[in-house]
């Protein structure tokens, strides 16, 4: 306390000119509109930065948290887009009764390999969310690949950057199908093969996936036509695609369950035991 006083003491006078000039600085910002309008500017212009600062640290603390809500609703669409898909093909049908054929998951790659032969993905759900083999994976700009295993809270997934991946996929212009493999040499180029010559191809077609699987709903993206020649046999063109995806920075991913899959594939397998 003692060294309160005598700080007082030996600064009385440097503290009685602050104060007067306060003082003065207040009378005359009250007393002269000019003045008053100045310093309302200045003051508003210094809180609105702080707040400016303040709210911008706030806007990247809570990013992940905008993106899952993001996520969420790109996944709401994607599953009223599907109803109103078969809506359109079922017209008589009420769309709020109407039967969605594919479910949808969210989930987050949190491994990513693409610089082998056979790459795998690692997702942060496993069967306690449901999630089981054979569930296609996309992402908001196309095809990445197909679940492989499952753990308890855990999923791998076949990359379409693997050499045993093949994915029934057709030109979105005239519907000629192929098959979609990888070649080895660029995680961003993947190859469609089985292409018949009388296609009408030019670069920059795009690619969809085809349809003619229990995996994939047709019409998801896959890429575009980056160059194209024919086989050794003049048959079918080679093309090779460049994809929508970048296969090297994967983060959010969606899984996608085609609800009939089981029906479908159990009349298939019926029909293959009695040809042999």
């Amino acid at each position: 306390m003692q060294q309160i006083i005598f700080f007082f003491i030996r600064n009385k006078n440097f503290l009685l000119f602050a104060v007067l000039f306060t003082i003065s600085v207040g009378l005359t910002i009250q007393t002269h509109n000019y003045h008053n309008n100045k310093f309302i500017s200045s003051s508003n212009f210094i809180t609105g930065g702080v707040y400016t600062f303040r709210n911008n640290i706030a806007d990247y603390f809570n990013l992940g948290k905008e993106n899952e809500q993001l996520f969420q609703e790109n996944l709401m669409l994607r599953k009223k887009l599907d109803q109103f898909k078969e809506a359109v093909v079922f017209e008589k049908l009420d769309s709020t009764i109407l039967p969605n054929k594919y479910k949808y998951f969210t989930t987050r790659v949190i491994n990513n390999n693409y610089s082998k032969t056979k790459n795998q993905l690692t997702l942060d759900k496993g069967q306690r969310d449901s999630i089981k083999i054979d569930l296609g994976v996309i992402s908001s700009k196309g095809i990445v690949g197909i679940v492989s295993d499952v753990s308890e809270n855990y999923a791998t997934a076949q990359s379409i950057l693997n050499t045993k991946s093949r994915i029934n996929a057709k030109l979105k212009k005239s519907s000629h199908f192929g098959s979609l493999i990888w070649n080895t040499k660029d995680p961003n180029v993947v190859q469609l093969i089985d292409i018949p010559r009388l296609a009408q191809l030019e670069k920059g077609d795009t690619i969809i996936t085809g349809g003619r699987s229990t995996i994939f709903p047709e019409g998801i993206l896959i890429g575009t036509v980056k160059d194209f020649d024919l086989d050794k046999d003049d048959n079918y063109y080679y093309v090779n695609v460049q994809l929508f995806n970048d296969m090297t920075s994967l983060e959010h991913v969606y899984l996608i369950e085609n609800n009939e899959a089981k029906e479908i594939l159990e009349l298939e397998k019926g029909v293959e035991d009695e040809e042999q």
